[in-house]
């Protein structure tokens, strides 16, 4: 079975089972600031699992694309990925347990759709604490389907516990499918969960709890049902595979560096793995339509470290052409272009910020290797030595662990972190968690700067052009992020202009309209949005205005708002800067 085939049949499954299609949300997200990246496919519908009404209805099912970097070091082995393919079906207040374990177990298994061996299949349910009982219901309904007591693990919070996606908000108890991927006449008649044989293809997550601020987990009033199967790992296991890397969604890019560096897969797997990993990850990132680029914080450090770690591995397996990473991304480009079209849409982008990156990686590596042999020949590197290979050499600190541990040599990590944070950078442990609140939290400030997000992009293209488009935003409860594309740095009095008319329609109590309405509507009105996507006939629309005053700003939204714009306050631009070449950044507060 192609990843194409597996796609459309988990979608025309669930959608014979009455769910809406939707497009795969953006990997920078909307509606989650307490995260670098879309890392699992709630981020995108965080404001519908909190009570917002979705245009599709409440029966969703999506193929999310998701970046997860708390693992990296994991990456070379058969199944973890930075950049994958989440396959989801979504309950919004709807069906509950039974549903979404009988459809996934009948997806899986059934004849007429995967038709996995029912004897290579275990799962695990969530064992019970202080906070939530055992779940005996997921048992008991695995036990009907015909699961042997053996196969069913009971596991503790840390293994079968979804979320919240922030500091509160939804959450629960979730049932884990596991296959048998090793040789099938061995396959065990008990399950244990840390075999790596049994690999997870299937989650679904019972959302009905929500965190509070206090810590203590409520019953919720809309129970969700949020689950999600990996499209790498389960392609594998359909096929036969032991090893992820020889599907279709990695075998011309492996193909690719095997012709670049005139090795063998099998001659330098791991270093192969990775360097497929990181430069897909990195051209999806680059590719997306709130593309980022390299830099030293936040989501731009995890591309720069993705794209400089590819690097390196390249020379260690004795790649020498200039620019050649760029190559890999053409690869990816054209291996997704029917799924993704964003990536052929921003091909030129990609190319270039790989080129510029790895330029300026080629320059610093050579000297940056000489350092590292200089500082370090007592056996150790100090956290001072390791940060001025970081800021001067662009070694991300986890390049100069992992050369340190290859040559068996110590780093002081803690004081390398003192010296991290007094420059303010984000280093990988606070990537996975960089702001507090959010529109997760549903709070009524992140409403209010969700609402202003809205009208400062109307204000920038009616003060800078209609050539000004969004290319990023994020929200915590004390400020708004906005990125656009202009190529100047903004007046003085551009921004005194923004300000007031963003104040301006502040003053003038502006209403704030929801609809829903199709896709292709939205769009001959002349709605701001991306219209790319396949999927999603229906969508939701805030218009800013009436009919009086006129519209001042139309854009297709998951929300949440305000409504009326006369809750928002004082607007004031507190910052403007360049992010990279034809993208600005304005932060801004309300008073």
């Amino acid at each position: 079975m192609t990843a194409k085939e597996l796609r459309a049949k988990f979608l025309e499954f669930f959608k014979e089972k009455g769910h809406s299609i939707i497009p795969s949300a953006s990997l920078i997200p909307e509606n989650d600031p307490t995260v670098l990246f879309t890392t699992a496919g709630m981020h995108p519908l965080v404001p519908y699992l909190m009570g917002e009404k979705h245009p599709g209805g409440k029966r969703l099912a999506d193929a999310q694309k998701c970046i997860r970097t708390g693992d990296i070091e994991e990456v070379g082995d058969v199944t973890h990925h930075t950049f994958f393919e989440m396959l989801g079906n979504w309950s919004l207040g709807d069906y509950f347990k039974r549903e979404a374990i009988e459809w996934s177990y009948e997806f899986l298994t059934s004849p007429k759709w995967l038709g996995l061996p029912k004897e290579r299949i275990a799962v695990s349910v969530f064992a019970g604490d202080a906070d939530a009982p055992y779940d005996d219901e997921a048992f008991q309904i695995w036990r009907s389907l015909g699961i042997s007591e053996k196969r069913i693990a009971k596991l503790p919070k840390k293994n079968n516990w979804w979320g919240p996606a922030g500091e509160t908000g939804p959450c629960g108890p979730d049932t884990e499918i596991f296959f048998w991927a090793g040789d099938s006449k061995k396959t065990p008649e008990s399950f244990n969960d840390d075999h790596p044989s049994w690999v997870e293809i299937w989650n679904n997550v019972f959302m009905q709890y929500g965190k509070t601020t206090d810590g203590k987990y409520e019953l919720l009033a809309q129970k969700n049902v949020d689950t999600g199967m990996g499209l790498e790992r389960t392609l594998s296991a359909i096929n036969g595979l032991s090893d992820n890397y020889k599907t279709e969604l990695f075998a011309p890019i492996i193909k690719k560096i095997e012709g670049l560096s005139g090795l063998k897969y099998e001659e330098k797997t791991k270093e192969m793995r990775i360097i497929a990993d990181h430069l897909k990850a990195a051209t999806f990132i680059l590719g997306d339509d709130r593309g980022i680029v390299p830099g030293n914080a936040g989501a731009g450090y995890v591309i720069r470290r993705l794209i400089r770690r590819a690097v390196r591995y390249g020379k260690a397996i004795g790649i020498s052409k200039k620019s050649w990473t760029k190559e890999i991304a053409m690869v990816v480009a054209d291996n997704f272009a029917d799924e993704y079209p964003e990536l052929q849409k921003n091909i030129d982008f990609i190319l270039n910020e790989l080129s510029l990156e790895e330029e300026k990686f080629e320059k610093t590596l050579e000297k940056g290797l000489k350092e590292f042999e200089k500082v370090s020949k007592d056996g150790k590197i100090s956290g001072k030595e390791a940060f001025i290979l970081f800021s001067t050499y662009g070694f991300p600190m986890e390049m100069v662990k992992e050369i340190a541990d290859e040559k068996k040599i110590s780093v002081d990590c803690a004081e390398f972190e003192i010296e991290f944070a007094k420059h303010q950078e984000l280093s990988r442990t606070s990537s996975a968690g960089m702001f507090k609140g959010g529109l997760a939290d549903a709070g009524e400030q992140t409403r209010k700067l969700h609402t202003a997000t809205h009208m400062l992009l109307s204000a920038l293209r009616k003060t800078l052009g209609e050539h000004v488009f969004q290319r990023g935003s994020n929200i915590t409860p004390e400020r708004l992020r906005f990125d656009f594309s202009y190529a100047q740095k903004m007046t003085a009095e551009e921004i005194k202009k923004v300000e007031d008319i963003v104040n301006e329609k502040i003053g003038e109590s502006l209403p704030v309209i929801c609809e829903e309405m199709e896709h292709e509507l939205a769009k001959s009105r002349g709605v701001m949005g991306v219209f790319e996507h396949k999927y999603g006939d229906k969508v939701k629309v805030y218009t800013i205005g009436d009919s009086c005053k006129g519209t001042f700003s139309a854009e297709m939204c998951g929300g949440p708002h305000v409504c009326n714009t006369s809750e928002l306050g004082h607007f004031k631009i507190i910052k403007e800067e360049a992010v990279s070449a034809g993208i600005r950044r304005i932060k801004a507060i309300l008073e």
